[in-house]
Order: C-alpha cells, then structure tokens, then sequence
C-alpha cells in the first residue's frame, strides 16, 4: 500500500466514533454478542486487506441476521460497537479501493511511458523489432503476438484459414507473391489487407495507409524527342523507384512504430480510466469523514450507506447509476470486498493481456545482449589484453593527467588564495619598500651634504630641508646648478656641476622608484581577484562534472511541470474508447473552477511519484523532507481549490526549486 493511502486510512481512522463503555450487564445473549463484538473491535488493525475485511463482515452479516439485519435492534453500546467495526471495515475497504486504482493506474502510466520511449526514435523501434525476433513460449500470455515467430505463424494461420475458406487445393505455388497478392486483395488504400494485420494486430483498430506509387520507365518516345528529356525521365524514374524501395524498407518500422503509438494511446486511455476513479475516490474522503464523525447514530449510518453506495458504483465504473438512499452498508460492503475489487483486478490485468498492452518480458527485452554480450565482451577483452601496454599507459598518462589537474590547477591555486588572505599587502611583487627607503635616505643625504657645503644651512635649515627633500621639493639643489651652469666648464672642473646632476639623477631614481611601487601597490590590490581568475576554470569543470553526475544521479521527469499544467488546465477524457486521438484534451481552467475528477486523478498519480521520490531520495529526518512531504500533502489533500494548490506548486518552485535543481533541470529542457 503506498504511503499516502497509508496515511489516509490512519488519518480516517481516529475519526471513528468509540463505543463508551457503560455499566456492566447481566450475562445473556446481548451480553455475549456485545463482548463478541468488542473482541472483533479490538481485533482490527488498520489497514485491513480485503480477505480480513470480508471475513469481518461476513462475521457481521451473521449476528445482523440473528438481529433482523437492523442496525437498530441491540442497546446503544452494541449499536455502537457495530457501527465502529463497520466504520473500520469502509476505511480499510476505502483505502484498499483507493490504493487498487492508483497502482493500476501508475502501471498504466509506467507500460504508457515505455511505449512512448519505444516509438520515438527509429533506433528504438530498430531495438524492439530485433526484441520481438525472439520466442519464449512460457511467456507467451503476457507477450501476445511481440515476437517475431508467433507473427509468423498467425500469419501462416491467416493464409491457410482463407485457403480452406475459399475451398482451393492446397500446393505450393499459392505461395508466391502473385497468388498471394490475388488471396489477399487491398481495394482500400487506406486499410492494410489481412497479412499486414496478421504480423501487426494493431492494425485491426488503427488503420494505416500502406500504399506505394508505382514506379514506371519512360517510354521510347521520350527517348526519342531528346536526349535531355531522356535524360530527365530516367532520373525522375529512378527517384521514384528509389523511394519506392526506401518505403518499402522502412514499413517494418514505421508499422513497429505505430503498434506503439496504438498501445501508448490504449494506455493513456485506461490511465485516464483509472485516474478518473481515483479522482471520484479521492473526493469521497469528506463524505466518508463526515459519516465517521457524526454522534448521531441515526444520521451515521444512513451518510455510512451512502458512502457506501457511492463507492460501490464508483468501483464497479457505473456513474451513471443512482442508488437509493436507505442502502445497507453492511451489504454494499460485503459485495465490494468479495466481488467488486477482487473481479476488478482481474479485469485489468485481463484487459492489459487481451489487447496486448504490457512491454515485453524481461527475457524477451533481454535477449539480445545475453546472446551478443558475451561473444562482443571476449573480443573486447581479447583485444584489451593484445593492447594491453598501450592500454597501462594511456591509464598511467590519464591518472597523470587527472592528478596534475587536480593538484596543479585546482589545490594549488586555492592555496595560493589562502596565502594570498593570510599574507595580506605587506611584500612587495616589483619593488620593495625598503628599496624606496633607502634610495630616499641617499638622496637626503647627498642633497643635504651639497646644501651645507655649498650655501652653509644651520641646523634648523637643514631640518627644513630635508622635510622639502621628503615631499620631492629640491629648490635649494636647483638654484646651485642653475649658478653653475653660467659657467659649465669651470663649474664641471672646480665647482658642484656634477654633484648637482648626480642629485638629480638619484631624484630621477627615487621617483621610478615611487611609481614601481604605486603601481606594486595596484597589483598586490588585486592579487585576490587575479588568484580567483586562475582558479575559476578548473571549478567551472569541477561544477559542470559533478551537476552531470548529479543529474544522472537523480534523474526526473518533470512532475512539478506536470502538476502545475494540469492545475492550470482541464483535461477531458474522450467518451470513445477506441478513439485515435489523443486520451485527453486539456482546456484552459478558471482559477476558481472546482476540479474535475479526472484532473484530481491524475494529479493524484503525478503527486505519488513525487511523494515516493521524496521517501526514496530525501535525507531521513531532514527539514528539507519533511517540509517537501508537508506540501505533497497539502496536494493530495481534496479540501484545497485549484487557486489553492497553485500557491502550493509556487511555493514548492520558491522553496525546493533551488535545493533540488529544478530550476536548472528547466533550463536544461529536462522538466518539458
């Protein structure tokens, strides 16, 4: 049983109104039936399959006969202690019809999915053609007329039976394509003659248009007119023989193709069947509720037979079918439990194997790689060990290769960020500062030393001088070499010419020196953003690597998208059960309308995955599954509006969208 009837039918059963327990009475009948009835109580565990729930009520129908089959007759504790067994036994009963329809229809959707998958690319028909090729006659039941043989022998069935038919002498040359062509007619173009159906069934129910243009040589006069009219009518024959013998080819395939096609919409069909009494069950539960609930035993029991009814016709798929009011839930139960859901289950799986609906078995789907995997693994592997040097180093040069990635562009420069933090702006990458300094202190001196020997500073001008010296202000050195340069070849040889270009030349110095280090300073500033620009690519890698394994990881296939479609449109079954078109159109759908119990259905089945994804895959315990769960009940609950539920399904995009990767997985295509 799946989580959420479970849930369901632990939730509907604290709504059972308890018996209270009265003063003993004296022994007698009552008594013992009242104890009888207490022990059966007691004795039900939630949830009941429905062999238990049929012999409880066949337990019932007893002391309800030995009654006069009235609710009515007994004390009030024993009115009670019925009506809480019964009560028990339409939870259980409830569930059970609730979990029957949901598994059924999630296995439709599941075969419907497969098929789908099957038929939409040619190499997957390809696949399925070479599938069918086998035979396993104990699987026969389940795989009908899939494997190639058992669609040879009724097609050697079909010709034999319109032989006998049509009382002709059975010898060999009638089964040459001539005369089978004249056996087998096809006057309708658009309807396939009796051997196409014979190796594909599906062609009883979906017709498909077989017919080849006939390809025809030009005649001698056109040869005869010129030779670039010949030349034209050739080519064109040719194309057309040529495409002629490409369709032709590409028949076993395309017909593979629409077998699928048939089966996906027969399965969609019944999908829709089944998601449509789910939805009519799903929106019962207030009712069932409200019968439970009731303190007044009168009203009770006649809102328990309704109830009652109304499941009754919703599992035997009769809606249209109005039921009397004063109906015995006790009855109505007991056919539910021992004919209804049983009968139903047979119906369905009978149904699935009489219109060959279910993929193919295992072994059948198998076969091909038991039969070409060994032989296709020993040539692989032979093959492996005649290149096996090649093959150690080009592992050695991968493992190399992995590692120096990993080490070299990815640990290293992310250790050269940490240092980059730790370290701060104090070293230098072109100048030190103590180069500056000391290139400074030269000039100060130099400087210093020609003004006091040149124009005799005291001290308190030598103090100001060298604060000029500090801000790169050298008027005192530069009034003493514009003196000297009156007279430069005196001034050179007995004067303080050179002295004062050899200062000039260390101002020179010291102020490369500052702009080094300005620019020093502009690059330790953003040695950060450089160290994360080296490392940015080898995370972008890392990050893409790892959201691919992710994804194959998780897998997905758009139940968000497909929950929040069907809350903004109607799905409409079509009334016709063999219809070709599509199972159901959806419309657009006001926000206020109520929901349709064919949408309830299937949001129903697209809401159970999403609850077995968060069981199967979420963290135990987490704030994020428990949350997840939260909003899937609030889904699945009948009491909440279409706009309600679209608040839920935009809460849930806000919430897990980010965490789970469906935003990006949208992105992608993956959830469309």
């Amino acid at each position: 049983m799946s989580s959420f009837v479970s849930d369901l039918n632990s939730d509907l059963s604290t709504k059972i109104v308890l018996p209270t327990n009265p003063p003993p009475t004296p022994p007698g009948t009552a008594h013992v039936d009242r104890e009888a009835l207490r022990s059966i109580f007691l004795s039900l565990t939630q949830p009941l399959s429905v062999s238990e729930a049929k012999e409880c009520l066949e337990t019932l129908q007893t002391y309800s006969n030995e009654r006069a089959g009235s609710f009515a007759s007994g004390d009030e504790e024993e009115q009670a202690l019925r009506r809480a067994v019964l009560g028990k036994v339409a939870v259980s009963l409830y569930a059970e019809a609730l979990d029957t329809f949901l598994r059924e229809a999630s296995y439709a959707e599941t075969e419907r999915e497969w098929w789908n998958d099957t038929g939409r690319s040619r190499i997957n028909v390809l696949y399925y053609l070479l599938q069918s090729m086998w035979v396993c006659f104990l699987d026969c039941p389940a795989t009908g007329l899939s494997s190639l043989p058992l669609r040879l022998l009724e097609l050697l069935q079909t010709i034999l039976t319109t032989i006998h038919n049509r009382g002709i002498p059975l010898h060999a040359s009638l089964f040459t394509p001539s005369s089978l062509r004249r056996l087998f007619p096809s006057s309708n173009t658009l309807r396939p003659n009796a051997l196409t159906v014979a190796l594909f069934p599906h062609l009883h129910a979906q017709p498909y248009s077989i017919a080849f243009s006939a390809a025809s040589f030009p005649s001698t006069s056109t040869f005869a007119a010129s030779p670039a009219s010949a030349l034209s009518a050739c080519m064109t024959s040719l194309a057309g023989v040529l495409r002629t013998a490409l369709a032709v080819a590409s028949l076993p395939v395309e017909l593979a193709r629409g077998e699928c096609r048939y089966k996906q919409q027969e399965l969609q069909r019944i999908r829709d069947a089944r998601a449509e009494a789910l939805g009519r069950l799903a929106n019962m539960r207030s009712a069932l509720a409200a019968a439970l609930e009731d303190g007044r035993h009168d009203a009770g029991v006649q809102k328990l037979g309704a109830f009652t009814a109304e499941l009754q016709t919703v599992t035997e798929g009769n809606a249209d079918v109005v039921r009397g009011k004063d109906t015995n839930a006790l009855e109505v139960l007991y056919i539910v439990a021992s004919t209804v859901l049983p009968a139903h289950a047979e119906l369905h799986t009978a149904e699935l194997r009489a219109r060959r609906l279910q993929r193919p078995s295992r072994l059948v789907r198998a076969w091909p790689k038991l039969v070409l995997l060994p032989p296709l693994v020993f040539f692989a592997l032979r093959a492996a060990y005649a290149s096996r040097v090649s093959l150690a180093e080009l592992a050695r040069d991968a493992w190399a290769t992995a590692r120096g990635f990993w080490e070299g562009w990815l640990l290293e420069p992310v250790r050269e960020i940490v240092k980059t933090v730790r370290a701060g702006g104090e070293d230098g990458v072109i100048i030190t500062r103590e180069s500056v300094r000391a290139d400074l202190d030269s000039l100060e001196r130099m400087t210093l030393a020609l003004a006091q020997e040149k124009l005799g500073y005291d001290e308190l001008q030598m103090a100001a001088l060298a604060q000029q010296i500090g801000r790169g202000d050298l008027t005192a050195v530069m009034q003493i070499y514009e003196e000297d340069i009156k007279s430069p070849l005196k001034s050179a040889v007995a004067g303080t010419l050179l002295r004062s270009l050899f200062i000039q030349v260390q101002k020179a110095k010291v102020d490369i020196d500052q702009a080094l280090a300005g620019i020093d300073k502009l690059l330790k500033s953003q040695e950060l953003t450089f160290a994360f620009v080296g490392v940015a690519p080898s995370l972008a890698v890392v990050y893409a690597l790892g959201g691919y394994l992710r994804g194959l990881w998780r897998g997905g296939r758009g139940r968000g998208r497909r929950i929040e479609r069907l809350l903004t449109s109607q799905p409409e079954a079509h009334p016709h059960p063999h219809s070709h078109a599509h199972a159901h159109d959806a419309r657009p759908a006001a926000a206020d309308a109520p929901i349709a119990p064919l949408t309830a259905g299937l949001l129903l089945l697209s809401v159970a995955h999403l609850r077995a994804y968060a069981v199967r895959s979420l963290p135990a315990g987490s704030r994020l599954r428990e949350g997840f769960l939260e909003d899937v009940v609030d889904l699945e609950d009948p009491a909440l509006g279409r706009r309600e539920k679209l608040r839920v399904v935009d809460r849930m995009w806000r919430s897990w969208g980010g965490v789970l990767g469906w935003a990006r997985a949208a992105g992608d295509g993956g959830l469309f």
